[in-house]
């Protein structure tokens, strides 16, 4: 009788249907594995190709405050009728030099950052006329800036979501980190003035208080966190006595430290949390997921595999499921988180305490 009830039981195992979908900043996903922001983000073709494969959402392609400042300065410098002109009609008024802090500069300066905006706006438009899946923009920023103004035009081209890239490096001798983190909360309050849609902050980890900052962050009324953002990094080429760039993708190894900080922060955020950086696989996808975020942004290794990895990512989550008896995302998300451990010491520890007492 036993035998039968056990292979009752497994058969009902082996039937169970798997709901991977899940919510993330309010918009229904239908599993947790975001396509994060790259260039891979930037064109109809690829983001047909990667909703087609199977992803949850995605983010667009980064519009960079640097990018549209050095449009901005490059087309002042260019012989563009618009500059020609304005230039003529103030020559013999202002030298050239003080030709570009008078009217003629503001005006062109918003006719460079509008030809650059209706680049992005254009993707965005195009997207939600050919996808279903959750289209999120997204905005690298350092400065306030005119964000609110380019937040609402996103907004108004159809933008699900907004993700707000910010990652400042304290490098500054002259400011506080009051100061710095400050301009996080100042980017963030200026942007909710003028948009409805779900905003998230992209963010990293140079923070005084990593733990208070990023509770005080989503309190401001944001949809969600990412952590983190996974910088540029300098090297130094010795042969040839140089500054190069570091290595510009993540490995497999690499998610420990958002982990970290996703299962010391789950349960006590006011908003939702993904992970990123290091998830390569369905394995880390689940770990992240028993952290406590409620979805993953996924980018080095597409540069690596390409998209037709994610059907094996998303099956593989899948399959992990059913042989852990979870029917839902869930049934598991956060079990593993700090506040839910037996010893949520282990989340915090930062020396190898058993490796070194055990060397003579």
């Amino acid at each position: 009788m036993s035998k039968m009830l056990l292979n009752l039981a497994c058969e009902k195992n082996n039937s169970t249907m798997i709901d991977l979908s899940c919510k993330y900043l309010g918009l229904q996903l239908r599993n947790p594995v975001i396509v994060g922001s790259s260039g891979l983000t930037s064109t109809i073709a690829n983001l047909k190709h990667i909703e087609a494969l199977g992803a949850g959402a995605v983010v667009l392609k980064s519009i960079f405050e640097e990018q549209i400042r050095f449009e901005s300065d490059k087309f002042l410098q260019s012989d563009h009728p618009e500059v020609k002109s304005w230039q003529d009609a103030f020559q013999g008024i202002v030298s050239k030099t003080e030709f570009y802090f008078d009217e003629a500069y503001n005006y062109l300066t918003s006719y460079a950052q509008e030809h650059t905006l209706k680049q992005y706006l254009s993707l965005i438009s195009l997207a939600k006329e050919e996808l279903k899946i959750p289209i999120i923009a997204s905005i690298n920023c350092n400065t306030q800036y005119d964000w609110q103004y380019f937040a609402k035009r996103i907004e108004n081209a159809g933008a699900d979501a907004l993700e707000l890239n910010i990652y400042i490096l304290p490098s500054d001798f002259d400011k506080s980190g009051i100061e710095i983190e400050k301009t996080y909360f100042d980017i963030i309050s200026e942007v909710q003035k003028y948009i409805t849609i779900p905003v998230s902050v992209k963010t990293g980890y140079y923070f005084s208080s990593v733990a208070q900052t990023l509770l005080k962050l989503s309190e401001t009324g944001i949809a969600g966190l990412t952590l983190f953002n996974r910088p540029y990094n300098p090297d130094i080429d010795i042969e040839n006595l140089k500054v190069s760039a570091s290595n510009m993708f993540s490995s497999e190894t690499e998610y420990s430290h958002s982990l970290r900080w996703i299962a010391l922060l789950s349960g006590r955020l006011k908003c939702d949390i993904a992970a990123s950086t290091g998830v390569h696989n369905y394995e880390t996808v689940v770990k992240q997921l028993l952290a406590g975020a409620d979805a993953v942004h996924m980018v080095s290794v597409f540069y690596k595999h390409h998209f037709d990895i994610i059907p094996g990512i998303i099956n593989g989550v899948e399959t992990w499921m059913k042989n852990h008896n979870f029917s839902t995302i869930a049934d598991y998300k956060g079990l593993l988180s700090g506040t839910k451990v037996n010893n949520p010491a282990s989340y915090e520890r930062v020396q190898f305490l058993r490796l070194f007492s055990s060397v003579e």
